[in-house]
């Protein structure tokens, strides 16, 4: 049986009429993985004795997870040698939660070292690869889980996003990205980067995959006291209303961007306008501000957070740390420090609250906000030293969502001039990852996202 490209869902039928077996399943996926692996460098570790669960809405599904999810007795790593032998004695919150669904975890996929960047560069074990050019780099930090989507060699993956890590990397590789509102899916477990910004969450060929994966995934944590109490909804089911939206389009999202990047943005609008949904005008605050405050916020956060890595409990001592890492570090223990903290933390996280108000503001008048989500397409391999903040740059129009804890989606628009994937983001109100699922779905039936997708997994058939 041809399985190329199957969906979720998909290969939950063909498990349910037993015409595929979970072992037949893993062993797909496991061995398409370690055959494109040596030139997409979208691995860092195969689990090949993981056994799913019989029981379950996902039992017998194989998928791979970023390498900063913790996994009982598999390595994890999160891309630095610091924790090159680091093997934990639990499983994160969302593992425990897919794995109670019945998923098999077969591999975990590479990443910015410590989610430290936006291009997989900064991995201490080589950078992922681009399926659609190998040359070019698949984004980050996730990158690893989009490269491996893409080429199909998971159906779909976990991944985790501080600004843009998961949504950018999506955009890249030509495949769905969502980011949840922060505090709708549990930490627990997940290598902490900016604690008041990560979230964990799917990358995946079809909107109802990452509906199905959303629902699984999120809810409030005993171990995590920033999840929120908040009723988790069957995303899936909903995808099925035939809901009207009024879409927000703001100038400032487009500053800067590609020609071609804002010319597949309009068209994909048009499409919106086709189908039924309003589009108004709006301005929102510059995306440049959410810049400055995430590079601060975050940096404040990594130097508290790697603080923990002494050699002394776990792990090896700083020395092994990247410079990427040391780089983070130096910076927010300064603006952390005495004399620093009032001009840069503090006023950093002023001007967060006005752009979470901001926010709150224009949703008053709209339910979603359209805009690309990247202002270009994938970069070659190496560019990402011409840039002193390489991530900033690349994430600008991902980050005001990051900032203020709003879920948002990437999904595919069309292919530039070079062939490379565009990315279109949905950004909804808090918590109403719904609405923002809802109208992906019905892009995606119009579109079939101009066949990206589709035409990503015959490059590897």
């Amino acid at each position: 049986m041809n399985l190329l490209g199957k969906s979720l869902t998909q290969l939950q039928s063909l498990l349910k009429s037993k015409e595929v077996t979970p072992s037949e399943l893993t062993s797909y996926f496991t061995e398409r993985s370690k055959r494109y692996n040596k030139d997409l460098n979208a691995y860092l570790t195969f689990a090949d004795k993981e056994v799913s669960s019989s029981r379950g809405e996902l039992a017998g599904i194989p998928l791979s997870i970023k390498d900063n999810f913790c996994t009982k007795g598999v390595k994890t790593t999160a891309a630095s040698k610091v924790l090159e032998n680091f093997i934990p004695p639990y499983d994160a919150t969302v593992v425990t939660n897919l794995k109670n669904a019945g998923v098999s975890f077969f591999g975990k996929t590479n990443m910015d070292a410590w989610a430290h960047g936006s291009s997989t560069e900064t991995s201490d074990f080589g950078p992922a690869k681009n399926p659609w050019s190998i040359e070019r780099t698949p984004g980050g930090s996730s990158g690893g889980s989009a490269s491996a989507v893409s080429a199909y060699l998971s159906p779909a993956s976990i991944g985790s996003e501080t600004a843009g890590s998961i949504r950018q990397p999506a955009s890249w590789c030509g495949v769905i990205g969502l980011k949840p509102s922060y505090g709708r899916v549990s930490r627990y477990g997940v290598v902490a980067m900016g604690s008041s910004l990560d979230c964990p969450g799917p990358i995946t060929s079809t909107v109802e995959d990452a509906a199905l994966l959303l629902k699984i995934i999120a809810g409030k944590d005993k171990y995590d006291a920033t999840t929120a109490d908040i009723p988790v909804v069957d995303y899936q089911s909903f995808l099925q209303k035939k809901n009207t939206y009024t879409i927000g389009i703001t100038d400032e999202y487009f500053v800067g961007v590609n020609n071609e990047v804002k010319q597949k943005v309009m068209e994909s609008i048009s499409v919106f306008e086709r189908i039924g949904h309003k589009v108004k005008k709006i301005k929102l605050m510059a995306p440049k501000y959410a810049v400055s405050v995430y590079t601060i916020i975050q940096r404040a956060e990594v130097s508290s957070n790697l603080g923990r890595y002494t050699g002394i409990r776990f792990g090896k001592d700083r020395s092994f740390f990247g410079g990427e890492a040391k780089k983070r570090i130096m910076l927010g223990t300064y603006s952390l420090s005495h004399g620093y903290y009032d001009a840069y933390y503090k006023t950093a996280q002023k001007v967060r609250t006005l752009i979470i108000e901001d926010f709150k503001r224009v949703f008053n008048e709209v339910d979603v906000i359209l805009s690309p989500t990247t202002p270009g397409t994938a970069l070659r391999l190496g560019e990402f030293a011409k840039y002193p903040f390489f991530g900033e740059v690349m994430d600008i129009l991902n980050e005001p969502a990051a900032v203020a804890g709003i879920p948002a989606i990437s999904v595919p628009c069309g292919l530039d001039s070079q062939g490379l994937p565009v990315g279109l983001q949905i950004m909804g109100k808090y918590f109403d990852e719904k609405s923002v699922l809802n109208l992906a779905y019905q892009f995606e039936k119009e579109t079939n996202f101009f066949d990206v997708i589709k035409n990503g997994f015959q490059n590897y058939h």
